[in-house]
């Protein structure tokens, strides 16, 4: 069964900010490592959102890139260029889970720095918040 595009955008948008909200959490904890990986996720989940709106398209949810997932949403809104620093998130979808994603360290306990998780936390607060906005939800 085929969802309305609206309604299917809107399960996404609110599992990003769902997901986002989690990760602050964990920021707060400093569970640095956590905190980035959802981070990405919930950006991630925001994008798909959007460009299962415009498209009604699964084809967009086999990809986990932010920058890819970016590059399609420029096609569709030009105003995507001003949150081109999301796709710096993409370098936490693998390092902060595996140990052979981070060569010699631990994941763990090699994400311990609490301005990077700030940063982290703005770009993706910024860009969910943007596409909610956009999508009127």
């Amino acid at each position: 069964m085929r969802r309305d595009k609206k309604e299917e955008a809107k399960r996404w948008i609110l599992q990003a900010i769902d997901e986002y909200n989690d990760a602050e959490e964990l920021r707060k904890l400093n569970k640095f490592y956590l905190a980035l990986f959802h981070f990405q996720q919930a950006v991630e989940k925001a994008l798909k959102g959007f460009l299962y709106f415009k498209t009604g398209s699964i084809h967009h949810f086999f990809t986990h890139s932010i920058d890819d997932l970016l590059i399609q949403a420029i096609n569709f809104d030009k105003e995507f260029e001003n949150y081109k620093d999301s796709k710096k998130l993409d370098k936490y979808y693998i390092p902060t889970r595996y140990p052979n994603g981070l060569p010699g360290g631990i994941p763990s306990r090699f994400f311990d720095d609490p301005e990077e998780a700030l940063e982290a936390s703005k770009i993706a607060k910024k860009i969910i918040y943007f596409i909610k906005d956009k999508l009127d939800l």
